[in-house]
């Protein structure tokens, strides 16, 4: 039993440094550090590879940072492979099916792939070029780190059908103007435009606004139809951005509203509340992000909003100073009494708020009478002048 259970207490140590969603440790900053730092020479070893006539100086280095890379990339995949079972929260009693689930995952593959090019370099080499750019893929393994990269994944998910829609309306459009171009400068230049798939060269280098010159029409009516087509390139290029950047918006708008509905649940007056409840209240939230020694409101300013404390601390300025903590608020005493701030709030750590504007406060206080009651005591009790005021 108590080797099974010293496993266990290192494989819970082994997922604390390289399972996503663990909470950041030193040690599981270190990690990160070696792996990252890995990655960036593994980059580096790929393109120093191709330089010619490098110097035995270099050959050594490059053969060294092989090895190492090798090395942290093998080890990494073995460990991951080990911890499959504790990172999958569905493989309770299928240990080897959560460990094949990652080895087939897009990252799992990504990580072999790091360790098979520099793996045959010391086997069986293929030779510098096929292994140089193999052993490219590794800047892959950076979507664990960098957030964008899966939200460029989610988003030409999401937009698959509209993509292939310009995609498709693209290339009839190169087709038909290859076409077009063929049959107007075939007598002009037949050694030119021979043909319309030697014309669909031209297509794609005018439609893309590119011109490298190489084929060029020069008959009046080819020259006219060449101005319509890459004006017409010009907008259909516009198509697919448009739906990328409408993507992107729609995608960041869904996550910021996931992390404004987490932030909501945690704050003790909408304790209670239903899924509906919750969802209403996370639409009218705005998150705002302000440093250390930042002045949030200052007396005598109109009251705009209210604000709620997410993570960090606040200090309100009165005869004997008040500190908030997560969970508290203010901000309520100007929107309830309608009058300018009572009291100026600063920032002691970095805090996360979340910000309720003054219109959106009396549709919610009017929707919810139990929490416009609430607020109504706390901004009470605070302009009693034993317990102070915040503004």
């Amino acid at each position: 039993m108590a080797p099974a259970v010293t496993a266990r207490s290192w494989r819970s140590r082994v997922v604390g440094l390289l399972a996503e969603g663990e909470p950041a440790t030193l040690a599981r900053t270190a990690a990160t550090t070696v792996l990252l730092l890995t990655i960036a020479a593994a980059v580096a070893v790929g393109m120093l590879d191709t330089l010619p006539g490098a110097t035995p100086a270099i050959r050594r280095l490059i053969e060294a940072l092989l090895a190492a890379t090798l090395v942290v990339f093998t080890a990494e995949y073995a460990l991951r492979l080990w911890i499959a079972p504790d990172s999958d929260p569905t493989a309770v009693g299928r240990p080897w099916a959560a460990r094949a689930a990652y080895a087939v995952s897009f990252l799992g593959v990504i990580d072999f792939l790091a360790i098979l090019p520099r793996l045959l370099h010391f086997v069986q080499p293929l030779g510098n070029a096929p292994e140089n750019v193999i052993g490219l893929l590794v800047l892959l393994k950076l979507a664990r780190y960098a957030p964008g990269l899966s939200l460029i994944a989610t988003v030409i998910r999401n937009e698959l059908r509209s993509l292939v829609a310009a995609l498709v309306v693209m290339l009839v459009l190169l087709i038909l103007a290859s076409g077009i171009m063929y049959l107007l400068e075939r007598t002009a230049q037949p050694q030119v435009f021979s043909s319309i798939p030697r014309a669909l060269w031209w297509g794609i280098v005018t439609i893309a606004t590119v011109g490298y010159g190489d084929m060029m029409p020069v008959t009046p009516l080819g020259r006219l139809f060449g101005g319509v087509v890459m004006l017409l390139g010009i907008a259909m290029f516009a198509v697919p951005a448009g739906i990328l950047a409408t993507g992107f918006a729609a995608e960041i708008r869904k996550r910021d509203f996931v992390v404004t509905w987490q932030a909501v649940t945690r704050v003790p007056l909408f304790a209670g509340l239903d899924a509906s409840q919750v969802a209403e209240i996370a639409r009218l939230l705005k998150p705002q992000w302000v440093p250390a020694r930042y002045l949030v409101v200052r007396r005598g300013d109109a009251a705009d909003a209210m604000y709620f404390i997410l993570a960090g601390e606040v200090e309100v300025e009165l005869p004997q100073p008040v500190r908030l903590r997560a969970g508290q608020y203010f901000g309520e005493i100007g929107l309830v009494k309608d009058i300018t701030r009572t009291a100026t709030v600063t920032a002691v750590t970095e805090c996360q708020l979340l910000a309720l504007d003054i219109g959106d406060f009396r549709r919610l206080m009017q929707q919810y009478p139990e929490l416009d009651a609430k607020i109504r005591a706390v901004a009470e009790s605070r302009l009693h002048p034993r317990a102070g005021g915040t503004p």
